[in-house]
């Protein structure tokens, strides 16, 4: 049996807490419906306070609660602080300091942070004992918890980090304390709490700011218009700090003026055949093939970013570490294709990339979509939240990559969307709603065998409901033909 991740005593150093008993913690939690069985919980004060669920994460199973007041009627030990959340930023700093020897990784940026970190966690535990921010994980609570969730023997860790408002990216980076920083891609989101482009890309850039001091690189995107903005701002917080670039143009690319390069990671080559997307690196010299279960020429530069980032500052074989990232998969939501059954017969394709949406995300999605061989191409499209007083425009400038997706129609959802109607009503069918809701009944009506459906949209939009229906509808199709007794295919969906 190995270690506990965490003991009463570390527990008790790292926040000053009292304990009121001895105990040992598998792990750590924030939230009764995930936690499992020996975890310690963590009550933390949000849209609900955490100490109301006190008693029932005891009864699922948490080892003791982090709390900062007697709560009557728990069952088992508590640790008692004056603050729950600087105590669980003191254990992932406790964490951190603990881990001292686990090369850390930190990626932000507007587009591709997820799908980065995706990448990098799945070459990082092929290469040793690895990790990573599950889900989306994050804002203010989310970092410190993914370092308090790591291992003391942890060897390679990626942590996400993100952001709503200015200034929330600089301190989170300081928990991290990253030996490599990434940024992934500027584009138009959150305009309405940093007022432009220009503010978007210094407040990315703030993913420096708690770079190691030593031999810290940060990773940089070579093609991206914003980049000496991203430039400025890193010399800014770290003089001295080495940059590397990824992307396209190779040794033909006008970047001499960035002094203290270090390392590069270009895109030689990229093709797709059906759902697959095959991609030729030149990476700090190595020569290097990866195929991935993704199709867009966006997901070359993912490819591109995760494996520069992982030979910087690392023993890792870039050679293996280009084989264990093949057969990579997005995570739900962020364009994963699948095909579901159709009531009455046939079945259809549907790309869901519902998690969340900023004009360059949209475009890199309506591209990739074109792309796709099959059927007719459907679009579903949720509003882009955050884009400030640029919305009128962003939503209608996606007329053209709409059109050149080849959709033969679009349902669209929420007032930001009406502008796009307006500027495609002319040239192909349209249908808008208040809400994704409203859309629900309009898609199934309109899909036929072969069809390709693409679905994406701010989260908040909730394009991700109308996926999710659609595919218990295709569930509840399956369920009637096999009741029925007629010779139609069980099994609801397949990965494409």
């Amino acid at each position: 049996m190995g270690r506990p991740l965490w003991t009463s005593d570390e527990i008790a150093e790292a926040t000053g807490g009292r304990v009121t008993g001895a105990f040992e913690a598998k792990g750590v939690s924030i939230d009764t419906r995930s936690l499992e069985k020996g975890d310690l919980f963590i009550a933390l004060k949000d849209v609900r306070d955490g100490h109301d669920f006190v008693p029932a994460a005891f009864g699922v199973g948490a080892s003791a609660a982090l709390v900062s007041r007697e709560v009557k009627g728990a069952p088992g030990p508590l640790i008692i602080v004056d603050d729950v959340m600087a105590a669980l930023e003191a254990l992932g700093h406790y964490a951190r300091e603990r881990a001292k020897d686990a090369v850390r990784i930190a990626v932000t940026g507007s587009v591709g942070k997820t799908s980065v970190k995706e990448m990098i966690a799945r070459i990082h535990r092929g290469a040793g004992k690895a990790h990573w921010s599950v889900k989306s994980f994050n804002n203010h609570w989310g970092v410190p918890l993914t370092l308090a969730r790591m291992p003391a023997d942890t060897e390679y860790a990626v942590f996400e980090i993100g952001m709503s408002t200015p200034g929330e990216i600089a301190p989170r980076s300081k928990m991290v304390a990253p030996h490599v920083s990434v940024i992934t891609k500027i584009a138009p989101a959150h305009l309405e709490g940093l007022g432009s482009i220009e503010g978007v890309a210094r407040e990315k850039s703030d993913i420096a700011a708690g770079l190691i001091e030593s031999d810290g690189v940060v990773v940089l995107p070579a093609g991206d218009k914003l980049l000496p903005v991203l430039v400025e701002r890193v010399r800014e917080l770290k003089p001295n700090a080495a940059i590397a670039l990824f992307g396209r143009g190779g040794a033909s690319a006008d970047l001499d003026w960035i002094s203290n390069r270090d390392g590069w990671s270009w895109v030689e080559s990229y093709g797709s055949v059906g759902g697959m997307s095959h991609i030729a690196l030149d990476t700090l010299t190595c020569k290097l093939d990866v195929e991935i279960h993704a199709v867009g020429e966006h997901w070359a530069d993912n490819v591109a970013c995760a494996l520069l980032a992982v030979g910087l500052n690392s023993s890792i074989d870039l050679y293996k570490a280009a084989l264990d990232l093949s057969g990579y998969s997005p995570p739900a939501g962020r364009g994963t294709a699948e095909r579901l059954k159709l009531p009455g017969g046939g079945e259809f394709v549907l790309v869901d990339d519902a998690y969340n949406a900023n004009p360059e995300s949209m475009r890199a999605a309506l591209s990739s979509f074109a792309s796709r061989e099959g059927g007719r191409h459907l679009v579903a499209l949720g509003e882009m939240l955050e884009v400030g007083e640029t919305s009128q425009k962003e939503h209608s400038a996606l007329s053209k990559p709409l059109i050149d997706s080849g959709a033969v129609a679009a349902f669209l959802a929420g007032r930001g969307m009406l502008p796009l109607q307006a500027s495609i009503e002319s040239q192909i069918e349209s249908h808008w709603a208040e809400k994704a809701d409203g859309l629900d009944e309009l898609v199934k009506n309109s899909l036929r065998d072969g069809d390709i459906l693409l679905i994406k949209g701010s989260n908040a939009s909730g394009m991700g409901r109308l996926a999710d229906r659609l595919r218990q509808w295709s569930k509840t199709a399956d369920e009637q033909v096999m009741d029925s007794g007629s010779d139609g295919a069980a099994g609801g969906r397949d990965a494409v």
